[in-house]
């Protein structure tokens, strides 16, 4: 066998141009929009060399980890580069004490309800180091992985990996965050134990290379009607009231819970009715918006027009497929328009607009519109005077076609002394007005809801989540027939 280090191949970084849909989050990211950030926090002090331990090997297992994006500005195109795993330094944990984290919340702070785990997330969101990527910077590697470490009082200490999108969908963040718990049960970052390398030690293609043929097709005349349709259907569609759309943005976030007896009350309505749980997350999203639209001082209400964007995770679809394993972005967004009069049932409005939904993905819409969705939204960063108020809003909601359902029973959480921890996306540069990322955790449905500030206030939405959440108490028994708000 060759030696590797006399092997000129061995120290070369492999790599991959990216696909079409991770570049449109190589766009976004600089505005502010494709930060995802996992927060945890832990009821017992940790041992970062071990907890740093535990991140490497996680990024030696999937070398989309591990890599960098690189920004040609003579051609103006992305790239992954991931160099060799035994020749690249580990990330680097910064943290924080709790004299440091002390004075980071007491600067952050605005209100005294918020915990130090919701201020600590979305200062995280925040934290965009891509900000002046790609236009400062002249074919440079950028890191995508981040991870820090923060000390709160009573020995409790909250641990954050902030990435790139691009190299993390939904699907993604609930794996990394399933691996990492378990590296950390095994007591030290992971025994020395060499965990499986994904891929081969490769970055698996981007999504458009994995399209099974045929199914992205569409004739010119199809694109441009499509076209016209989305950018027509956008300029009718009603959003929430802006209150600030000159102030410099950044994401926050809003929560919305339910007990578990109100959630087995909602998932039973949704199974019987032969729908998903993100149908009724979009109808009680869109009744809540409707009845803040419209006072009680309207005598008579309006129909309107509203923009719904659910994502779907593609990886079982393509060919070959991808198993959660294959971390990276594969997910595909499908735009659907909801007309709402006022007046109707929780489970009427969720019934259509999940069927709207399956009929779009039933006719390969989260394939043959890829190209489309991923055009306009680069349009719309590039002039945002398309959007109303030049907002950069896409849609008044977007939602995911299936939640995260915490398979880590809540008796391991515990051994690990894993308290609390919440997961989302920034999305103020272009995006929804309410981004939902659900978890179903203990049988309890569990919320994070971002929005754009200060386009919208936090007053505003959260007023919007406890419209959502009184919907959806009131209306989990079947025989409640409509919500007046």
């Amino acid at each position: 066998m060759a030696d590797q280090n006399q092997n000129p191949q061995w120290f070369q970084p492999k790599g991959r141009p990216v696909g079409g849909t991770e570049h449109s989050w190589c766009r976004a990211v600089s505005g502010g929009t494709g930060i995802t950030v996992l927060a945890l926090q832990f009821t017992k002090p940790l041992n970062i060399s071990l907890l740093q331990n535990a991140i490497h090997k996680l990024q030696n297992s999937h070398p989309i980890l591990l890599s960098k994006l690189f920004h040609n500005t003579t051609t103006n195109t992305f790239s992954f580069t991931t160099p060799t795993p035994t020749i690249t330094p580990p990330l680097q944990i910064k943290s924080f004490n709790l004299s440091s984290t002390t004075h980071l919340l007491r600067n952050l702070s605005t209100t005294t309800t918020l915990s130090p785990l919701h201020i600590i997330l979305e200062h995280e969101l925040n934290n965009n180091v891509w900000a002046n990527n790609p236009s400062n910077l002249s074919c440079t590697d950028i890191d995508l992985f981040f991870a820090s470490l923060y000390a709160l009082p009573d020995a409790k200490w909250v641990v954050v990996l902030r990435l790139h999108t691009v190299v993390c969908d939904l699907t993604t963040a609930v794996g990394l965050l399933r691996e990492l718990k378990g590296l950390m049960m095994e007591g030290d970052g992971g025994g020395g134990t060499q965990m499986e390398m994904r891929s081969g030690g490769e970055i698996s293609l981007g999504i458009e290379d994995l399209i099974p043929s045929g199914k992205a097709k569409k004739p010119i005349w199809a694109h441009g009607l499509d076209m016209l349709s989305y950018s027509l259907n956008s300029l009718r569609s009603t959003n929430l009231k802006f209150e600030d759309v000159k102030g410099a943005r950044c994401s926050k976030v809003v929560r919305l819970q339910l007990s578990a007896c109100e959630t087995d009350q909602i998932l039973n309505g949704c199974k019987s009715r032969g729908m998903k749980l993100c149908g009724v997350l979009v109808a009680a999203g869109l009744m809540a918006a409707h009845s803040s639209n419209n006072t009680q001082n309207d005598k008579k209400k309006k129909k309107k027009k509203y923009a719904v964007v659910t994502l779907t995770d593609c990886r079982s679809l393509l060919e070959p497929p991808l198993s959660t394993l294959h971390f990276g972005f594969y997910h595909s967004a499908i735009l659907n328009m909801h007309v709402v009069n006022g007046g109707e049932s929780l489970w009427d409005l969720a019934s259509k607009s999940y069927t709207d939904f399956a009929n779009s993905k039933k006719h390969k819409k989260h394939f043959s519109d890829m190209a489309d969705m991923n055009f306009l939204m680069c349009k719309v960063i590039e002039n945002p005077s398309l959007t109303s108020a030049s907002s950069l809003r896409t849609s008044l909601i977007s939602v995911f076609e299936d939640p995260v359902i915490n398979q880590f029973d809540e008796a391991k959480d515990q051994e690990i002394e894993l308290e609390d921890y919440m997961g989302c996306s920034s999305i103020h540069s272009v995006g929804p007005s309410i981004a939902i990322f659900d978890t179903i955790r203990g049988g309890r449905l569990d919320c994070v809801c971002v929005y754009p500030s200060p386009l919208h206030s936090r007053e505003q939405m959260q007023d919007l989540v406890d419209r959502m959440k009184r919907i959806l108490v009131d209306s989990s028994d079947s025989s409640v027939e409509a919500i007046e708000i």
